[in-house]
């Protein structure tokens, strides 16, 4: 059956392979990117490979909340139904992290971003969708005041507190909507992959893209996740596994979600 299936940061790394497998399978896909000029290039490389594919492109930069809220009206006037969600766009190394919002890009990219557009995109959802998010094995307890733009950290610390923020409000909203919308899982695509924001940061190679690809296809449309809402998904172990201490923390969740509503909500005004 065919799906409609939107990935941000879709023009590179994890993103673009994913595209390629969700494409080759004959789902329909959305891309996202930050840039409109890269964007175009490989959605005419896409066309060009998978003639017969059904594809979109959006731009928007995660960093701007505004550009976000942007993104889900364009969606949702071109659509009145998704079927997955894959929260793949994130930032790790930057020279200047702060946004024009005055937050940190890491968090702003990484977390309030996806949930931001989760949140907006939901309507268009019914209890067979499915939320795929991003996260990784770094993962550190949250700063809530870098969270909200109010410090700034390490590119280390803020990206292992980014991807467990995601991790947390993953938890929370996957169980709050269980039985009455979308499932909402977290993923580990694997630790170290070849794409560039490893490349960039650590200077390797990395493995194959693929298997991040892989994960993120199942998590989005097989039966082994069918289940999984709430939970978190280990890739280098390959199996659902236990996440950071905090996120199965339901107070840590309920104020860390109070604080993305209240600067999101300012950040609106």
């Amino acid at each position: 059956m065919n799906k409609k299936i939107l990935i941000t940061g879709a023009t590179d790394g994890i993103g673009f392979e994913t595209a390629k497998m969700l494409l080759a399978q004959g789902h329909t896909v959305l891309l996202h990117g930050r840039n409109a000029q890269k964007l175009n290039k490989v959605h005419s490389l896409l066309n060009n490979d998978y003639p017969q594919a059904s594809t979109q492109t959006y731009v928007a930069d995660l960093s701007e909340m505004a550009q976000v809220r942007n993104l889900a009206k364009q969606i949702t006037a071109d659509h009145k139904h998704l079927d997955v969600l894959i929260n793949n766009a994130g930032v790790f190394k930057l020279d200047n992290p702060e946004t024009a919002d005055g937050l940190d890009a890491r968090f702003a990219v990484n977390t309030l971003a996806p949930y931001l557009l989760t949140t907006l995109l939901l309507p268009l959802f019914d209890t067979q969708g499915r939320i795929v998010n991003v996260s990784s094995a770094a993962q550190a307890t949250v700063n809530l005041d870098a969270l909200i733009g109010q410090s700034f950290l390490s590119d280390n610390a803020a990206y292992a507190q980014s991807k467990l923020a995601i991790t947390m409000w993953s938890r929370h909203m996957g169980l709050k909507l269980k039985g009455n919308g979308p499932l909402v899982v977290s993923v580990n695509p694997k630790s170290l992959l070849g794409s560039k924001m490893v490349k960039d940061a650590y200077g390797l190679n990395g493995g194959d893209l693929k298997l991040g690809a892989d994960i993120f296809c199942r998590a989005a449309l097989s039966d082994e996740f069918s289940n999984s809402t709430g939970l978190y998904f280990d890739n280098d172990a390959e199996c659902f596994s236990a996440p950071h201490a905090d996120a199965l923390n339901d107070a840590k969740n309920q104020q860390l979600i109070d604080a993305l509503d209240l600067k999101l909500l300012q950040l609106a005004i």
